[in-house]
């Protein structure tokens, strides 16, 4: 074992190609042999590799010097060392994006492992003879997964690689030999995310938020009904890398109902965790949209970590539900109120009760700040393609803090019509003598957390302008 480096200590490269790092690994050896941890998780975590989840562990010997491997990017990541022997590898990245086709090369012995994430093609030429090539790779082979592989030829003149054992002269396949050039390789795009509840008031939004992006799938309703098993067990979640769930049970009143209460504990949570399990068990990041009903609305201002404590069924579902996704190691569980979108909402209500000359009485003493589906979206994708740490968020507009008769009040007034016809009353009086829920008499959100991570929404004020503007000048 000449040439190895004893006891250096562990560390972590970053190279050329996103997500591509090398490492060094502490080798001690003594005049029997050598010993090294090849892969230990706690280390490597610490060090920032992905807690990718290896399923299975592969090794390749080559007898020769100069046996040369083809340039394979496969759908999933892979954790690469060499147990005995010396390797020349060299990786191109085969992925959508920016960095297609960038180049990094370096030799590998038993001091060195590099980590490859899904699609970056992987090469490697034996520089001595009983080379044994180990890798850990997070996925199980199969047919269905090798007829995802990216190619590239090893002699292709645009990476040009500069293999130290000219091919000529180097142990080829066949198949390796036939590969395309760069020009020709189609890139291997990535992971999708589904989008579920997709005809729903946020599901819309989503659309219009993800609008021309291919890697991004919609699912109505009808197209994955969460109430089906079998709408779980019909998709190949090796292919997706974020669910959006977007769907829900709403109906708040209804849900006291003993009918309700089944339908919103089937959807709510449910479905929830089938969804969450499916997560845990593929790795993926599970958005899920929460709401200000999980408080019983006593704070001042609820920020994330306040404790549950719900009203009634529809508040007892959605944390049922906030507590299973918590559960996901990649989680984003986005805390919501008063959502207004696409459909039918309080303020289109209000609009056409000012158009018709309705004088209505509004809940002057439930306060909180209304929440639209652009902005709810728009913070979604913000989580997702900033990478911020998984977790809780409040997502509202911003602003001042309104009761449900103030927001009637505007709507009035930017409507063409006197707000003070607009009368406030007490949640008693409004529902006294009706079948009702109870609601949460504060529903202002902290939105401190969200902020920092770069995100500001405009105020629901100047939102609800722009949205009474676009239902006036619609015909």
């Amino acid at each position: 074992m000449t040439g190895i480096e004893f006891s250096k200590p562990l560390a972590a490269h970053e190279t050329p190609i996103p997500g591509v790092v090398l490492y060094d690994l502490p080798v001690h050896g003594d005049n029997r042999g050598w010993f090294k941890e090849n892969w230990q998780r706690e280390k490597m975590l610490t060090l920032g590799l992905p807690d990718f989840g290896p399923v299975q562990n592969n090794i390749s010997f080559n007898e020769k010097a100069g046996t040369t491997r083809g340039i394979h990017g496969e759908p999933w990541d892979k954790y690469v060392s060499v147990a005995t022997g010396r390797i020349f590898g060299a990786w191109v990245d085969l992925r959508e994006g920016p960095s297609f086709g960038s180049v990094f090369t370096a030799e590998l012995d038993a001091s060195k492992a590099i980590f490859i994430p899904r699609g970056v093609g992987n090469a490697f030429q034996t520089l001595e003879d009983g080379t044994a090539y180990t890798y850990l790779v997070n996925d199980h082979w199969s047919a269905d997964a090798q007829s995802q592989y990216t190619f590239l030829n090893l002699s292709d003149e645009t990476v040009s690689i500069p293999w130290p054992i000219p091919l000529e002269k180097a142990e080829l396949s066949d198949k390796d030999r036939a590969h395309p050039r760069l020009a020709e390789v189609s890139p291997m795009a990535p992971r999708k995310t589904l989008v579920l509840g997709a005809d729903g008031q946020l599901g819309r939004a989503l659309r219009e938020a993800y609008d021309g992006d291919a890697n991004v799938e919609f699912a109505t309703r009808h197209e994955f009904d969460l109430s089906d098993a079998a709408a779980y067990s019909g998709r190949n979640w090796k292919n997706y890398s974020t669910i959006i769930n977007a769907a829900a049970y709403t109906a708040v009143d209804k849900a006291e109902t003993a009918e309700g209460r089944r339908t919103a504990w089937a959807i709510n949570v449910s479905a929830v965790a089938r969804l969450a399990q499916i997560a845990v068990e593929h790795r993926l990041t599970l958005v899920h949209v929460s709401s200000d009903y999980v408080f019983d609305g006593t704070a001042e201002l609820h920020s994330e970590d306040e404790p549950f404590s719900p009203l009634g069924v529809y508040g007892q579902t959605k944390a049922a539900a906030d507590a299973v996704v918590s559960v996901v190691p990649r989680h984003y569980i986005v805390r919501t109120s008063w959502v207004i979108g696409e459909g039918g909402n309080f303020v289109r209500t209000m609009a056409n009760l000012a158009g018709k000359g309705v004088k209505p009485s509004v809940v002057n003493d439930q306060i909180g700040r209304l929440s639209f589906t652009t902005d709810i979206a728009a913070g979604i994708r913000h989580l997702l393609d900033s990478h911020a740490p998984f977790g809780v968020y409040n997502l509202t507009n911003d602003g001042e803090p309104q009761s449900w008769a103030d927001v009637a009040s505007s709507v009035y007034a930017l409507t063409g019509h006197e707000g003070s016809d607009v009368t406030g009353v007490s949640s008693q009086e409004y529902f006294e003598g009706k079948e009702a829920a109870p609601r949460p008499a504060n529903s202002v959100l902290n939105l401190a957390k969200l902020q920092k991570t770069g995100f500001e929404a405009p105020s629901s004020q100047s939102r609800l302008e722009g949205y009474l503007g676009q239902e006036v000048a619609a015909p």
